[in-house]
């Protein structure tokens, strides 16, 4: 189980993000619709924490992430090892120094974060699938590059029980 500080997109992308993933789904190719508790969204991850105290969190990140709309410009599919695979987002300086932002003040509460989400190793991305066998790859990568470019908003953040899916609005 962990804790996800999480950017969230508008209700165009979330859309757009959510017929991908039905799309996928229908093709064979289980996505974030289908994994674990089904209660996933549409989301990019600027920190995940391992052990928190979930008020010092929520306090400390809270005045980093109300109200700052961030436009991001997905057009690339990424994988990760263990076959979970990703839109890959086109990232300015802000959201850099948002995410360094936010680990700093998580780092503050004595949060443990996770190792890929130390800055300079974060990899910004917006899960898709979580376990795609490699056989399955080009269905993916044809389904993903019919929906490629993207122009996506994320006009709110939350924290994120990865385990229940429980979210907090931020």
């Amino acid at each position: 189980m962990a804790l996800a500080v999480c950017l969230l997109f508008d209700r165009r992308t979330d859309r757009l993000l959510r017929a991908l993933w039905g799309r996928l789904e229908e093709l064979g190719v289980p996505t974030l619709q289908t994994h674990t508790h089904g209660r996933h969204v549409p989301h990019l991850s600027l920190a995940v924490l391992r052990e928190w105290d979930h008020d010092r969190v929520m306090k400390a990140v809270q005045p980093l992430l109300s109200d700052r709309p961030v436009d991001l410009f997905f057009d690339a599919l990424g994988t990760f090892r263990r076959g979970r695979a990703w839109l890959a987002p086109a990232v300015g300086v802000e959201v850099l120094q948002l995410q360094a932002a936010v680990v700093s003040a998580l780092e503050a509460t004595d949060a443990e974060l996770h190792r890929h989400y130390q800055p300079g190793q974060w990899v910004p991305h917006c899960t898709v699938a979580p376990r795609v066998p490699l056989v399955a790859l080009p269905v993916l990568a044809a389904a993903v590059y019919d929906v490629l470019p993207l122009e996506a908003t994320a006009d709110r953040a939350a924290l994120i029980d990865s385990g229940t899916g429980q979210m907090w609005p931020l």
